[in-house]
């Protein structure tokens, strides 16, 4: 399978292809020029990416002052703006990406293999990113067999399904199809953020121009944990201001049946929240991720007390092997096979700060919080709402960007961020400066 193109002489990652077998290669950067094309990464593999030299940015500015909460949010908003997307990563980095030829089969065992749970598509034919394969695509997948298929024929039909075609698959479900959406990797970080926003991506692969052939190259996938880890770690003497309470902020999505438009048909006393009790089988809580776009359901008990949080990657671990019959257990039964380095339900309660809320970001993995009641609460552990680092992004960004809607919505937005692209492609504004400025604090990526 042909590769990407490089402009680099080091040595290439191989493939993963629906050829050849999996292989781990280390590829090792130079040092970029101006509007550079960064090498280390090569569509169809896996390589471990050193990243060049980091290039000198204006030093941080520590606040010499007590900062109000809005102040502190426009100081971060300047620090994204300072830094660019590249920035964000460490020095050295994994990169997975998948050819548009293989079987969904062989993709899932690629990023069990890897631990990921999202890869870029690469389509070897036309040498040009093709979007991203997605634990949801997988979702998606698994709803649509389960209709219109058998087990036994469903287990088949996945083995020949190959990943050009998942968007056949939103299209049969009637669900939006993500934006195909990217950015330049040197372009400001602030910009990256709107962009995540406005489409409600989760993530955002870095593309960069070989500067020999013009061709694609795809750099990595930023996304939203590692924009704000890489705050947490290096703006603690920023974010300690943000003293405002997560509810007070408006951030995240809290239980309130009161604004239920329909419930006498929909009759959910967590609304807007879709949960689910130890009883609900796992492809109810499947039809759950498809048709609302979510990536995890609180389990809780009669009193509303949160007991577990079921996420796709558990339902990725129970067909990983073809088991799709497991899909008719109780999430009980389900979570009995859940693998034993489950980091479980990080949680949070109304009035905890932002502040705080970047402190855990700093020292845990997390992808979202559950909001429940205080020990001091009337119900302590009951469900109030939910996080989603979406949330925390938008909050951070500020709440003046137009939101793209889904499906067609998201296209039109994709299609308008292009084009402010273009207008900029001639600017240097996002290009590594060669010579040498005062020297800035360093900034560890994430």
């Amino acid at each position: 399978m042909s590769q990407p193109p490089s402009s680099s002489s080091s040595s290439q990652p191989i493939p993963i292809s629906p050829t050849t077998s999996l292989h781990r290669q280390t590829s090792t950067s130079a040092r970029p020029t101006r509007r550079p094309s960064i090498q280390g990464s090569s569509a169809g593999g896996s390589s471990i990416v050193r990243r060049p030299s980091r290039a000198q940015h204006p030093p941080m500015v520590t606040p010499h002052r007590t900062l109000t909460h809005p102040e502190a949010l426009e100081a971060l908003r300047n620090f994204l703006k300072e830094r660019s997307s590249y920035d964000v990563f460490p020095v050295s980095f994994r990169l997975i990406v998948l050819d548009t030829q293989l079987k969904v089969k062989k993709a899932l065992d690629v990023m069990l293999l890897y631990g990921v749970v999202s890869a870029p598509l690469w389509n070897t034919s036309t040498a040009k990113f093709a979007g991203m394969f997605t634990v949801q695509d997988v979702i998606h997948l698994i709803q649509y067999y389960y209709h219109t298929s058998s087990w036994e024929g469903a287990t088949a039909d996945v083995e020949q399904f190959r990943l050009h075609s998942i968007r056949d698959i939103e299209k049969a479900l009637v669900v939006p199809p993500p934006p195909l959406l990217s950015v330049h990797p040197l372009r400001p970080l602030y910009d990256a953020c709107r962009y995540l926003i406005r489409t409600h991506a989760r993530r955002l692969p870095l593309i960069d121009r070989d500067t020999q052939t013009g061709g694609e190259v795809v750099i990595s996938v930023l996304t939203q944990y590692r924009v704000l880890k890489f705050i947490a770690v290096n703006c603690r003497d920023i974010t300690q201001y943000l003293t405002a309470s997560v509810q007070e902020m408006g951030i995240g999505s809290y239980v309130s049946p009161e604004s239920n438009p329909d419930p006498t048909n929909n009759p959910n006393k967590y609304y807007p929240l879709a949960t689910a009790t130890m009883q609900t089988t796992v492809f109810d809580v499947v039809h759950m991720f498809s048709e609302q776009g979510i990536s995890a359901v609180p389990i809780v008990d009669s009193d509303g007390k949160v007991l577990n949080l079921y996420e796709t990657v558990d339902v990725i671990t129970l067909v990983r092997n073809g088991a799709y019959q497991s899909l008719d257990l109780t999430i009980s039964q389900a979570l009995k096979q859940r693998a034993v380095d489950f980091p479980g339900v990080v949680t949070c309660s109304p009035k905890d700060s932002l502040s705080a809320i970047f402190s855990l970001i700093k020292i845990r993995r997390v992808h979202r919080l559950v909001v429940v009641q205080g020990r001091d609460d009337p119900n302590p552990g009951r469900l109030v709402g939910i996080i989603s680092l979406s949330d925390i992004m938008r909050a951070l960004i500020g709440h003046d960007i137009p939101l793209g809607g889904a499906g067609v919505g998201a296209e039109v937005v994709d299609k308008a961020l292009r084009e402010e692209e273009a207008e900029t492609a001639g600017d240097d504004s996002f290009a590594l400066s060669e010579g040498s400025t005062s020297a800035g604090q360093s900034l560890e990526g994430v």
